[in-house]
Order: structure tokens, then sequence, then C-alpha cells
């Protein structure tokens, strides 16, 4: 499964019933819900990475991104315009780019 064809789930699961859908029922309960969801997968994968738990990682940083996703799509925010800043950022050094942001 691709991140693209993930989000066209996590989309299509706006309109369903939040009874028969964890993706559904976490989007009924606002952005800040998925905000808050998406940092708590985050702390996991970062303790998972800290014990160096290969397989719990692997585990925490498929929910991570599972959970970016519900979190962009609660802003209506597309994968694409993320995947386009990325691009436009590549080619140049990270330490640049972000000196350039200040």
């Amino acid at each position: 499964m691709t991140l693209d064809e993930l989000e066209t789930i996590i989309i299509s699961r706006k309109a369903a019933d939040p009874d028969g859908s964890w993706t559904a029922k976490l989007l009924a309960k606002g952005p800040d819900k998925c905000a808050e969801k998406f940092g708590e997968e985050a702390i996991e994968a970062i303790i998972a990475a800290a014990k160096n738990d290969r397989s719990n990682l692997t585990s925490e940083a498929a929910d991570v991104l599972y959970h970016l996703l519900v979190m962009l799509a609660s802003r209506d925010v597309a994968l694409s315009d993320v995947m386009a800043v990325l691009a436009a950022r590549t080619g140049q050094s990270g330490i640049s780019e972000k000196a350039a942001r200040s």
C-alpha cells in the first residue's frame, strides 16, 4: 500500500459511520483529537527508537504515518501538498534550507 492509497481510504472514511470505522470515529472527534492521537503515536515511536526495539519501531512508525494522514485530512491538507514542499526542498542543504526559513 502506498501513502497515496492510504490517504484515499482515510478521506473516504470522512463520510463513513463513526460506529463502523476507527478512522471515521477519530475524524468525527475533530482536528484537535486527531493531532493529539498523532502526538501519542509519535512519542511511542520515539520510545521504541530510543530502546532500539526495531520490531516495535516498525509498528509504531506505521501508526505515525497513518495518524499523520488522518491529522492532515482533518484539516483538509493534501498529502500532495506536503510532498510538494519536500520536493521544493530537495537539492539544497537542509542546513541552508532551515536557515532560509528564519
